[in-house]
């Protein structure tokens, strides 16, 4: 258990609150575990007919893992970066199951881990705060907490593109995208939850959605939409090399930043995440998803770029990052393959 995530009941509502406000609330094992428990315990509690997940603080609801943690594990051998994904990835399998309605209001930072906690959920609210992103290929890593399955499904190649660069969502986008529901202006986020206790009833996602639709309003324009043309003819292309090609030649500002971004991350790690996400598009479940993610999530910490990546990026903050290997025509399609592939010893991430 941990003391880093409140966990209580408020009315027939059960409160789940992550609190580490100087860390962005990002995720230790303890907090997954605290969490999982909290949801076992109350799915066959009559008393609570709904949960309702938030962050402490104004600046997010989580920022992800502790990476930190996890650079200095994976030095070590990764272990227990291991036993960390198997119960997240566990925990996300759970939470897009739950027999309650499970609502999470993705108010600020909601990135990584955040994701897995938030957007596989019943009910999902952003707010005009919020900052949706998978950006792990900016750290070696690739999307997981089944979050490879909401970007494979995106409309599009948007999901690709979003995968590929690392690039944050703001509400309109992440409501486009499907990884949230609603739009409550932060404001009123007091107000809904304190009706959401109130109220009688909620023991059904349809009365939750209802709740949320009193406090609910326009979500601000999706930037996104705006830029499906070139994102779909670019992304489309069967190699990141062609993609990058083909945003280049675009000749649309944006798609080149987009070109230069996703050559600013990890070679193999966009070369994994394009083979994951369109892998994922045909994989039958969210459970399957995160057996996938599992297997690349063990090989990565075995890898150099995590490591290095979490170096530029949180230790020395140098934001220079030296990949290996160093360039996309370097990556084979045997180091990709050798990322998807079951390895012996780490067993299934579900069971």
């Amino acid at each position: 258990m941990s003391d880093e995530v409140q966990v209580y009941r408020d009315g027939g509502v059960g409160r789940i609150v992550l609190d580490r406000p100087r860390a962005l609330n990002s995720l230790t094992h303890g907090m997954i575990t605290t969490v999982r428990a909290a949801l076992d315990g109350w799915a066959s509690d009559d008393a609570v007919r709904a949960v309702v997940l938030t962050g402490a603080g104004d600046r997010g609801l989580c920022a992800g893992a502790d990476i930190r943690a996890m650079h200095d594990d994976a030095k070590a051998g990764g272990a227990g970066s291991r036993a960390f994904f198997r119960d997240e990835y566990r925990l996300n399998a759970l939470i897009a199951r739950y027999p309650k309605p499970y609502l999470a209001v993705m108010d600020g930072i909601t990135m990584g881990g955040g994701v897995g906690l938030s957007a596989h959920g019943a009910v999902r609210i952003v707010t005009e705060r919020s900052v949706v992103a998978m950006p792990e290929t900016r750290i070696g890593l690739v999307p997981d907490v089944g979050g490879s399955r909401l970007l494979a499904h995106a409309p599009g190649e948007l999901g690709t593109h979003l995968g590929l660069t690392s690039a944050s969502m703001g509400p309109g986008d992440a409501l486009l995208c499907g990884f949230a529901d609603h739009f409550v202006p932060s404001a009123q986020v007091p107000a809904l939850l304190a009706g959401l206790v109130a109220a009688d009833g909620l023991d059904t996602v349809a009365a939750v959605t209802a709740a949320v639709a009193a406090h609910a309003e326009p979500a601000p324009p999706a930037a996104l939409a705006r830029q499906r043309a070139w994102i779909d003819e670019c992304y489309a292309a069967d190699s990141v090399e062609e993609i990058v090609d083909r945003l280049l030649g675009s000749g649309v500002p944006e798609a080149k930043e987009a070109a230069q971004q996703v050559l600013a991350n990890s070679p193999t790690a966009v070369k994994v995440t394009l083979a994951a996400l369109r892998r994922a598009r045909t994989l039958p479940s969210l459970e399957a998803v995160l057996e996938q993610e599992y297997r690349i999530s063990c090989a990565a910490l075995d890898g150099h770029d995590l490591v290095e990546g979490i170096r530029a990026q949180v230790v020395d903050k140098d934001r220079d990052p030296h990949w290996s290997p160093a360039s996309l025509a370097a990556v084979t399609e045997e180091d990709v393959a050798r990322f998807l592939a079951p390895r012996e010893g780490d067993g299934p991430a579900l069971d």
